[in-house]
């Protein structure tokens, strides 16, 4: 997910697609430690999203 299209999200969406993608995100780390995964990339992007949508609602909270 982009972060443009981050910013387009309200606070409800955003907190609802935050623990959608914590989720995703748990379910492959441990799907890829017991056995890898055909594109362990796909974590790393999980790993991201989840940065830029906590960065998003710190930032909103702020102001």
């Amino acid at each position: 997910m982009k972060q443009s299209e981050i910013k387009d999200l309200s606070a409800a969406q955003l907190q609802e697609k935050l623990g959608e993608t914590k989720k995703a995100y748990a379910d492959m780390t441990s799907a890829h430690a017991l056995s890898p995964i055909a594109n362990p990339l796909q974590i790393r992007s999980l790993r991201r999203t989840v940065a830029r949508l906590n960065t998003e609602i710190a930032k909103r909270e702020q102001q």
